[in-house]
């Protein structure tokens, strides 16, 4: 049996939520995938899927196996690459997600920056507000704008700090009053991430004073655009990486709320599978993102 073979048949079965999807993206048929699978279970003696007429999910065991063999088929890659001389022109698909306000104010031209460097390397953005776990959805690496965290299977690199603000309309502010302290924006209608009931919680820190602060407002979005055109409408406080809202404060259009109260620290990250740093893909990619974003 071809174990190689056979687990990069799993992993992609298991990528790709069935054997069907799995065989498009290998260029081979179902039924060779399937076979694949069941002769690395067979060799295992373990259960690595749970299938039924409709779709196709991990065991738990066969989870665990799946995250080892992402690590493992990774170092394969990376040997093959070694062994290729591709160490200084990477070939194939870079793989990345990324937030949609960042991806769309920033990406595009970094992206055809790189992507001109390395001409035969494709590159597929995806571009998501929600939050992406690498290694279960096939991406190479994820950028996100968050609290750098340790995992056991993930890399999370800080490449920049991130600045958040409240802000609002002079519209608003003049109809509503202006808030004086974290806890009077109880009182208001502030504008959030996330869901009502979950995403409605606000930190705030002045002189190592922490303020939690449970807001309520009459709309939440998933995406720091979509807050903004409601802030700058007068619907509200909104609480938003200064990126997004740089033009709006300079035009005046939004203003500053509590700028003595700042929220806890975020980053721009780059997050990847434990070992992919031997990718050269991923590691010129690392490379080019920290030098075009460390400084801005």
């Amino acid at each position: 049996m071809d174990k190689f073979a056979s687990m990069e048949a799993f992993a992609q079965v298991v990528r790709s939520g069935g054997f069907a999807a799995a065989a498009r993206k290998m260029g081979v048929s179902r039924s060779t995938v399937n076979k694949l699978v069941i002769n690395l279970e067979n060799e295992l003696k373990v259960q690595l899927l749970q299938r039924s007429t409709r779709q196709v999910n991990p065991t738990p065991t066969g989870l665990a196996f799946y995250e080892r063999c992402v690590d493992i088929l990774a170092e394969v890659e990376a040997a093959e690459i070694a062994v290729s001389q591709l160490q200084t022109e990477p070939k194939g698909t870079l793989k990345i997600n990324a937030p949609m306000s960042f991806g769309t104010l920033h990406l595009g031209k970094a992206i055809a920056e790189f992507m001109a460097q390395y001409p035969d390397l494709q590159v597929q953005l995806t571009l998501d507000d929600r939050f992406i776990d690498p290694i279960a959805e096939g991406y190479d690496l994820t950028i996100r704008i968050a609290q750098p965290e340790t995992s056991p299977s993930l890399v999370c690199q800080a490449i920049a700090p991130i600045s958040r603000v409240l802000c609002a309309s002079d519209g608003y502010l003049k109809r509503h009053g202006l808030p004086n302290h974290p806890l009077e924006l109880r009182e208001h209608s502030c504008l959030h991430y996330g869901q009502i009931v979950t995403g409605n919680q606000w930190q705030l820190i002045n002189n190592n004073q922490e303020y939690q602060v449970t807001v309520k407002g009459v709309f939440c979005s998933n995406n720091g655009e979509v807050l903004k055109d409601a802030a700058v409408k007068g619907l509200g406080i909104a609480l938003l990486p200064t990126f997004i809202i740089k033009q709006e404060l300079e035009a005046e259009t939004l203003a500053i709320v509590l700028p003595d109260y700042q929220p806890p620290a975020v980053s721009l990250c780059l997050i990847y599978p434990l070992n992919r740093h031997l990718n050269t893909k991923i590691r010129l990619f690392t490379e080019f993102f920290k030098q075009h974003f460390e400084d801005k």
